[in-house]
């Protein structure tokens, strides 16, 4: 089996791929790699996984709010509704004002404005409130804060514009040309889409891989030095889930990844993958709970049991 993650970012400079295979003796987990030109990234992982299934875990949305899907999704299912985007792309132009969000445009804002907060941007897509725009994947746990909403494209945790960018320029291209892309859990149980020549595509949360590989870091995964710190911890993370290093992953945990902004990037591609490999191998939970919004609109986090503290409406 070949499993992957993608560290995802608006800029393609913070896009990192870590991959693992496995084999006789468990996994081997390769040094993180630049994701490249974005629409070569899902044919790349089929030729690697060699006609076995693969699992592609990636920190970008996949799923809308149920108050919107139910409001104005004509489709039957987020699969539908994404794969219909060809025909909508105003739809990834974020909007500059309030004046200018709509539900056929709902990403927003630009820039900081006056009157720009996330109550105001309900309001103008004609939700009830702020929480309306949140996913239950979106809300904080008793084990991790809450996720910005998909919709919001400002600030350090905005997670909007690359839900855009590889919703765009990552997805539609792949539908288009009929790779065989299934999306987790819309398209069905994880184990019953990885089938021989596949891949499956599955939302994953960096802040939750740390509690699915039991570690914690007590300082901030932006520094090079707490990374590092973290190394031992996620060396004997590996080992529990009989995860080898290669060489040069081993070299760039032992130097905390690296000491350019890309250090976190890296950093998390490697939790992530290592979080896809702990599901897999039923170290971790790979269902969802029972709530057909999940499955049919919102969707979930790969390896979360967590029910958020207060659920959507």
């Amino acid at each position: 089996m070949f499993a992957a993650h993608a560290d995802w970012s608006s800029d393609a400079r913070k896009r990192w791929l870590s991959v693992a295979r496995r084999g006789s003796r468990g996994w081997r987990v390769s040094a993180p790699r630049p994701v490249g030109n974005v629409p070569d990234l899902l044919p790349f992982l089929l030729a690697e996984a060699g006609g076995t299934g693969c699992c592609l875990g990636v920190d970008f949305p996949l799923g809308l709010p149920r108050a919107y899907a139910e409001r104005y999704a004509k489709e039957d299912g987020f699969p539908a509704f994404l794969r219909n985007l060809t025909q909508r792309p105003e739809f990834f132009r974020v909007a500059m004002t309030l004046a200018e969000v709509s539900p056929d445009r709902p990403f927003y804002p630009q820039h900081g404005a006056r009157g720009m907060t996330r109550a105001a941007h309900a309001t103008a897509l004609g939700l009830p409130d702020a929480a309306a725009l949140c996913r239950a994947a979106d809300r904080a746990t008793a084990e991790r804060p809450a996720g910005a909403p998909l919709f919001w494209t400002l600030g350090p945790n905005q997670s909007g514009k690359a839900a855009i960018a590889a919703w765009r320029d990552l997805l539609l291209p792949a539908f288009a040309v009929g790779l065989p892309v299934r999306l987790w859990p819309f398209d069905g149980a994880l184990k019953a889409l990885l089938q021989p020549g596949a891949i499956v595509v599955a939302e994953t949360y960096p802040a939750q891989a740390l509690r699915v590989l039991g570690l914690r870091n007590g300082g901030s995964k932006r520094r090079q030095a707490d990374r590092r710190a973290l190394g031992p911890a996620l060396i004997a993370a590996m080992q529990r889930l009989s995860a080898r290093a290669s060489p040069a992953l081993a070299a760039q945990i032992a130097d905390g990844f690296g000491t350019d902004a890309a250090g976190e990037d890296r950093f998390d591609s490697v939790l992530g993958v290592l979080n896809v490999i702990a599901v897999l191998d039923g170290q971790a939970p790979d269902g969802v709970p029972d709530d057909p919004a999940l499955t049919r609109w919102e969707g979930w986090v790969l390896g979360q049991a967590a029910l958020p503290k207060v659920y959507p409406a």
